[in-house]
């Protein structure tokens, strides 16, 4: 089921080369991980009940019957699950400039850009607390809100005041994203980050300033660690990748 807000799939589905094997799947409890050409990551969604009564994963078990194209659709599914393993696998076909990235924290980059500034940030990450001492003013968005965060209600009328938004990349996986990138003001600061951000400048085309995603170095050490459940924070064989609008 394809809904509203998927023209940047379509446009990242549309820049892959899909002539690689499928050699690895696997949906760990925190992230999803498949392996293509490359191996790429996706957040693992955790409120994936059942869909209409079907089952999250229509073809389970049978999914390496699939080519890699087929997999990376998946990105469009209605189920959350599925949508993860198509993210995962986008990410695994994508050819990364690295010529383009800088080892850069995204937590770094968002303290400085958001200096005396209004920042709105969807997805509560470990940085918050950092942040929010850097900034002038911090809301943070989440589905399952902590104390001090807003609920995604919130998102119509926090976002298009904020200076610098910051969104997880996890809104790929339950397509939220480019809703959340329509409601920036056009003279935000716009940075999508977390594993799950395609590392791919068709962001760009949608107003984002800057990418900050994850290239996995190491595929075996990351699906050991996805099949035992590791958090990101404990993963290993990564380097955190960050891109900047030419």
């Amino acid at each position: 089921m394809a809904g509203m807000g998927m023209k940047i799939v379509d446009d990242l589905l549309s820049t892959l080369n899909p002539e690689a094997a499928v050699r690895d799947i696997l949906q760990g409890p925190y992230w999803t991980a498949v392996l293509t050409r490359n191996c790429g990551l996706a957040s693992t969604p955790h409120e994936a009940g059942h869909h209409h009564g079907d089952a999250p994963v229509s073809d389970a078990g049978r999914l390496m019957d699939k080519d890699a194209l087929e997999l990376a659709r998946m990105a469009r599914s209605g189920s959350s699950l599925e949508a993860a393993i198509g993210v995962a696998t986008i990410n695994s076909l994508l050819d990364v400039d690295e010529q383009r990235c800088i080892e850069l924290n995204a937590a770094d980059l968002l303290v400085e850009q958001g200096k005396d500034k209004k920042v709105t940030l969807i997805g509560h990450f470990p940085f918050v607390k950092r942040l929010r001492q850097a900034v002038a003013e911090l809301w943070v968005i989440e589905k399952h809100p902590r104390e001090g965060d807003f609920a995604e209600s919130a998102s119509q009328e926090l976002i298009p005041q904020a200076d610098v938004v910051a969104i997880t990349g996890s809104a790929f996986v339950n397509h939220t994203i480019e809703g959340l990138l329509d409601l920036c003001s056009p003279k935000a600061y716009v940075i999508v980050l977390g594993p799950t951000t395609p590392l791919s400048p068709v962001l760009f085309d949608y107003g984002v300033d800057v990418i900050s995603g994850t290239k996995v170095v190491d595929p075996e050490i990351v699906l050991r660690h996805v099949s035992q459940g590791a958090t990101f924070h404990q993963m290993k064989g990564v380097r955190l990748l960050t891109m900047k609008k030419q």
